[in-house]
């Protein structure tokens, strides 16, 4: 059974192929006034969605733009939807109703990536029956699942981006494979960061694969937020972010026990949600912080909660390019972070606007926080110059850069259908 289903896979996947090709001679030339782009789930909280809905706010000026959610299993956005964007749920799991196609999993996403669990056999279907629906515009993926699966589907027609939110170096094995195997029939690849940019263009010269179009960097825009920039006065310092084991919370957590030690009138707050709460909890209780370290839990005004804070704190095991450093620097909040290998010291001057420890290094943490609690005037200083960092990172500035890829794009050749579509994952 498994070799037949196989077998009809590929000649259906060889089908596709050859409509393709017949697409390619007689399509038109490449537009971009539809811009679509593809989301997990538009619904959920998160700095994926929230930079993907202030990138669309800014492209609606110019472009039709809808936001495509691979699936709503909350009835209302967590985020507010930017006027002039639309919002397309593929599959709907509001209802609860679990037919035969949701409970079989995904055969188009690699097992490896991080959001397998999410996908089904369903919105395998969905997916590529929108995808192939599409007769112009651009299709901009987030995520190497999908990605991958706009790669394979997307009309020749169709101008296909994929934006890499995390980095290269924190894809598992199977699923780096997977991308560089496929992602050279898209038209472009955004990092970022500079030091991931080049973590592709190596990985694609060294496995002797196909890039796509065009590989470039694009960081993400500041999102505007609710709330006044901090006086610097509260004896606080803050973090956000999921709490799961990458963003390193329980790290900061042990730090923090040193910086207690010496001034134990300085509070941490913690905000975000995840599966990791309870254990979390726990380690606050079991090193006496109680009442020292606060979980907040997800939080919409987080621009008022940055406000209300002195520094700001990041202790992720890794990162692609953390929005929450310049939300926090738009605020006029010092920070200091761990220098993972991409994000953080692309954004952290060290020494001008915030501070860089050793990756997992606890007294190390410890101590950098306790600096900037002990030089009220370097904090100041740190604070001030983090606002012109982040004004660099204006939506106007990075806006204009889309533009100008978007743009660039418009001249390209319908993309090159001789890679044969190999085989279902």
């Amino acid at each position: 059974m498994s070799f037949f289903r196989r077998l009809v896979a590929k000649m259906l996947l060889r089908a596709l192929e050859a409509r393709d090709r017949q697409r390619a001679r007689s399509a038109p030339p490449p537009d971009d006034h539809e811009v679509r782009i593809l989301l997990l789930h538009a619904n959920g909280m998160g700095g994926t969605i929230r930079t993907v809905f202030n990138l669309a706010e800014h492209l609606s000026r110019t472009h039709d733009v809808e936001i495509v959610s691979v699936f709503r299993e909350r009835e209302q956005p967590f985020f507010p939807v930017p006027a002039g964007v639309r919002v397309r749920y593929l599959d709907d799991r509001l209802p609860k109703r679990k037919g035969l196609l949701s409970r079989s999993p995904s055969r188009l996403v690699p097992k490896d990536e991080t959001a397998y669990h999410r996908f089904t056999l369903r919105t395998d279907l969905k997916l590529v029956r929108y995808i192939r629906s599409l007769r112009r515009g651009v299709l901009i993926g987030t995520r190497p699942g999908l990605n991958l699966i706009a790669a394979r589907f997307a009309p020749p027609e169709i101008i296909t981006v994929a934006q890499e939110h995390g980095n290269l170096s924190g894809h598992r094995p199977a699923v780096r494979r997977q991308i560089l195997r496929r992602y050279g029939r898209l038209d472009a690849l955004v990092t970022l960061t500079r030091t991931d940019l080049l973590a592709y263009e190596r990985a694609y010269q060294q496995a002797g694969k196909s890039a796509p179009r065009v590989l470039t960097q694009i960081p993400n825009a500041v999102t505007r937020l609710d709330g006044d920039i901090s006086p610097l006065t509260a004896k606080t310092a803050v973090t956000v972010g999921r709490l799961t084991h990458v963003k390193g919370h329980d790290l900061l957590i042990r730090a923090w026990v040193h910086v207690h030690a010496r001034h134990p009138d300085w509070t941490l707050r913690i905000f975000g949600g995840g599966s990791r709460r309870e254990k979390l909890r726990a380690a606050i209780d079991e090193h006496g912080l109680t009442g020292h370290v606060l979980l907040g839990g997800s939080v919409k005004d987080v621009g008022r909660e940055l406000g209300a804070a002195s520094m700001f704190v990041l202790s992720s095991r890794r990162e692609g390019m953390p929005m929450v450093i310049l939300e926090a620097m738009s605020k006029g909040l010092p920070v200091i972070s761990y220098d993972c290998r991409t994000g953080p010291a692309e954004l952290i001057t060290h020494g001008f606007d915030g501070l860089l420890v050793a990756p997992e290094k606890i007294r190390e943490m410890a101590d950098a926080i306790c600096t900037l609690i002990e030089d009220e005037e370097l904090r100041r200083t740190f604070g001030a110059c983090a606002l012109e960092t982040a004004a660099r990172y204006h939506i106007n500035a990075i806006g204009a850069r889309w533009d100008k890829l978007l743009s660039d794009l418009m001249g390209r050749e319908p993309r090159p259908l001789d890679a044969a579509p190999g085989h279902m994952p």
